[in-house]
């Protein structure tokens, strides 16, 4: 019972930080302005981090790849700690184990990733109906924009209604349940 409770509180906090960490990422990428409480927060939050990664992984392409880095860390983490909490024998497992859970790390992030996709356009779309000049708004309409703007132009508008968000969704999940479970599926039968 006590093993649950700390398998729980370390992946919601190891998630919790890898989302963080992500949309520090994100943010960067899609050029998204820094100058909000939400993006001044995320820096905050990450950057005790951030900061010593970049000593070792440095930016490339105007993008900080040591919030990629730190994201896949705080994931590897709660993989091996998880299993760990699972009473897993790394000992007899031996070396062979560790590619698995690296790739179960790298799996989990990418599911973490598609999972934040689905969130922030929830966001987004909550926001449009009640407060579209929330100071978050600029934040979130520039990390969803990116992923709604190429399916505008092929799902038309009806009656004057978006449902680029409603297919945004069914696209996400289709990645969840078949590349991204299979993947997983494909890593824990190596164990």
């Amino acid at each position: 019972m006590i093993a649950g409770a700390l398998t729980f509180l370390v992946q919601t906090l190891g998630n919790l930080f890898a989302i963080a960490v992500l949309l520090r990422f994100m943010m960067q990428l899609f050029r998204v302005p820094f100058r909000n409480s939400f993006a001044q927060f995320i820096v905050a939050v990450t950057d005790f981090a951030v900061k010593p990664l970049r000593r070792v992984v440095p930016g490339f392409g105007g993008l900080d790849w040591a919030c990629l880095v730190a994201a896949f860390l705080a994931e590897f983490v709660v993989v091996l700690v998880s299993y760990w909490l699972d009473d897993f024998p790394f000992a007899l497992a031996g070396g062979g184990v560790w590619p698995v859970m690296l790739g179960l790390a790298a799996v989990r992030l990418l599911s973490l990733t598609v999972y934040l996709v689905i969130g922030l356009t929830l966001v987004r779309a909550l926001l449009s109906w009640i407060n579209t000049h929330s100071p978050l708004m600029p934040v979130v309409y520039g990390l969803t924009e990116p992923f709604l703007a190429p399916l505008r132009r092929v799902v038309p508008m009806v009656a004057n209604v978006d449902l680029t968000p409603l297919v945004l969704f069914i696209i996400a999940q289709l990645i969840l349940m078949l590349p991204i479970m299979a993947l997983e599926r494909a890593l824990l039968g190596a164990l």
